[in-house]
Parts: C-alpha cells; sequence; structure tokens
C-alpha cells in the first residue's frame, strides 16, 4: 500500500464565518464579528511569515453560542476569540509557537445548551 503524500499545509485553520437571520436563538460568529477578525488573521499570518498556514472561511462549526470561534488541524484545537488581540495570541502561542493560546480554547466541557 501507498503511503499518504505528505499534509499540503502544516495547520490549517477554519474560521467559522456563517450568518444566520437576526435575532436566531444559538447566534451566529458572522453576527459576532468573525469576518473582519478572519481577514485580520489571514494578513497577520502571512506578516508574520508563517509557513504552511492557511487561514479559511467556514461555514458553520456547530458551536455559535461561543462564537466567534475557529478551529485548527491537524492538531483539532478549538479557540473562540473577539479581538484582534485574541487573534495574535491565538498566532503567537499556537501557529508560531506551536503551543496553545490557553485562555482561548474550547474544550469537551464547552456544549451547548441543550433546546
Amino acid at each position: 500500500m501507498d503511503a499518504d503524500p505528505p499534509p499540503y499545509f502544516s495547520a490549517h485553520v477554519f474560521v467559522c464565518c456563517n450568518r444566520r437571520p437576526d435575532g436566531h436563538k444559538r447566534g451566529s460568529c458572522a453576527a459576532r464579528g468573525s469576518e473582519p477578525l478572519r481577514d485580520y488573521m489571514k494578513a497577520r499570518a502571512k506578516e508574520l511569515g508563517l509557513k504552511g498556514v492557511r487561514v479559511n472561511m467556514a461555514g458553520c462549526l456547530d458551536r455559535c453560542e461561543f462564537g466567534p470561534t475557529m478551529v485548527i488541524y491537524p492538531e483539532g484545537i478549538w479557540y473562540r476569540f473577539d479581538t484582534r488581540e485574541d487573534v495574535d495570541e491565538i498566532l503567537a502561542a499556537h501557529l508560531a509557537g506551536g503551543g496553545r493560546a490557553t485562555r482561548l480554547m474550547l474544550t469537551e466541557k464547552d456544549v451547548a445548551p441543550k433546546g
């Protein structure tokens, strides 16, 4: 059996930019400002020279109540972020430093309320 090819990106960042109608009970990441923050993250990653990092817009990641949210693969680490400073912290700690921006992480304990 042939081996899988190497990953095309060393890190793939999916930023939720889903928009629901105003007043939706779950809210939406786009309504909470994810789109300009994604644009900022993409530009900053490039400015910082982060090689092999791809920042993408995603549809609903189904953690709307914590939004804006993102997930970084291959690790599958989830974050919530509200500001450019939060984005900078994630870029520095996780993508540049190989660690975690612990203060902003979503864990298995962060689940949406039922109903």
